[in-house]
């Protein structure tokens, strides 16, 4: 049988997306024929058989579905020796290992996990860790479209575990919060002891606040995807570097040199 992956030095790039469909999937079927070394072999829609990825010789697959199917779609790609460079949301701790289980078994597949493909908010998560050392209190607020599925978002999630690692190399204690009663929920989600403040809104697409307070002063990281074209740098940067990290990777940040 031919591997699938196998590539020919100087051909372009033989990759598919799942999930096409919606409006990220068509944003990232166009970036990659528009891009010179790239090239679109299959577009897989909701109902579509997977086993197309095998007749169109797929390398790479990047995954923009939904939650309830995503881990199953990473599997059966891993099964088949295809790279995974997948963007959606929902993820958790067991299903992560489950994957990193499988794919560590694998003859070098690299499934990236990314929360946030833009640059933007990446740099963002990098900054939040490095500032989390430095202020007493930490915060974050995201706001996402009516029709996201989860909440709160894989992006803050990643945010919210930078945030604890900032803190706990610094060896600082919980955030302070003299709250004791909070019957409906005002004071948010707490993730890896950060609150978390999520907004569903039509007409938001992706936007995420970090607030940092110290003596005296406030600290802000924001960053804003005002369209989803946004996010596409990060996308094909995952489906370029993917095949040279094999195993998962969770995090963009993972493929980028930020120290």
């Amino acid at each position: 049988m031919t591997d699938p992956t196998s590539a020919v030095p100087g051909t372009p790039l033989r990759v598919a997306v799942l999930g096409a469909g919606g409006r990220m999937g068509t944003a990232a079927c166009r970036a990659v024929q528009e891009a010179p070394d790239l090239e679109l072999v299959a577009r897989i829609g909701r109902g579509d058989d997977l086993d197309a990825l095998l007749d169109a010789r797929a390398q790479v697959t990047v995954d923009l579905t939904v939650p309830a199917v995503t881990a199953q779609n990473v599997h059966w790609l891993v099964e088949h020796g295809i790279h995974a460079v997948v963007g959606t949301t929902g993820w958790t701790e067991q299903a992560l290992a489950a994957v990193r289980t499988q794919v560590e078994a694998a003859d070098g597949v690299g499934v990236l996990i990314a929360p946030n493909f833009a640059i933007g908010a990446v740099l963002a998560m990098r900054f939040a860790e490095i500032a989390a050392r430095y202020y007493d209190s930490a915060e974050i607020i995201e706001m996402h479209h009516e029709n996201k599925l989860d909440a709160p978002s894989g992006t803050a999630r990643h945010t919210a575990a930078a945030i604890a690692r900032g803190r706990a190399a610094a060896g600082l204690g919980p955030v302070p919060d003299a709250t004791e009663q909070d019957p409906d929920g005002a004071r948010g989600a707490v993730v890896e002891g950060i609150h978390v403040h999520a907004v569903r809104q039509r007409g938001l697409v992706a936007h995420e606040v970090v607030q940092f307070g110290g003596v005296g002063e406030q600290f802000v990281l924001r960053h804003d995807s005002f369209d989803r074209i946004s996010f596409m740098p990060g996308v094909l940067l995952g489906v370029r570097r993917v095949a040279a990290h094999p195993g998962l990777t969770v995090g963009l940040d993972g493929y980028m040199d930020l120290g």
